[in-house]
């Protein structure tokens, strides 16, 4: 007689990416195989410092989505020097991590705005519309990028 087989489940934890700005956040997730990037929403906040709803919501979102790490985009300057935004970007960074519990990784956005912004006006997107969008694309174009040359 042979044993029951038992199958082990095993639930693999996704990437959350994040592309922060001084006013928004733009929120993606990787798919359950870690193979592309989606868009999840756009986090609005009224100034820069005002942080606290952005950190609760992204709490809610790492566990709704069984986020297992946290990919931040990296605004370093075309020369590679880190300035101003990246400064700001490690804090946050670091401050979701803590308040998280989760790894943060900083993956380097330069242009992912720009590309973003190209990849939408060429779907025909109007300007006025891109504004809704434009964040959560480029997050999505950080998270791609980080999976793609991490074979995640």
């Amino acid at each position: 007689m042979r044993a029951p087989c038992r199958m082990r489940l095993e639930v693999s934890l996704r990437l959350l990416g994040l592309d922060y700005g001084s006013k928004t956040v733009g929120v993606a997730v990787s798919d359950e195989l870690g193979l592309t990037a989606q868009g999840v929403e756009t986090i609005l906040r009224d100034a820069e410092n005002k942080l606290r709803r952005t950190y609760q919501r992204l709490e809610a979102l790492a566990a709704e989505l069984h986020v297992g790490q946290i990919v931040v985009g990296y605004p370093l300057n075309m020369d590679d020097s880190e300035g101003e935004r990246a400064l700001r970007t490690r804090e946050f960074g670091s401050a979701l991590g803590r308040r998280t519990g989760l790894p943060v990784v900083y993956w380097d956005e330069r242009l992912t705005t720009v590309e973003a912004s190209q990849i939408l006006k060429e779907s025909g997107v109007a300007g006025k519309d891109q504004k809704r969008v434009i964040d959560q694309l480029a997050a999505m174009l950080i998270l791609q990028s980080y999976m793609d040359a991490h074979g995640a």
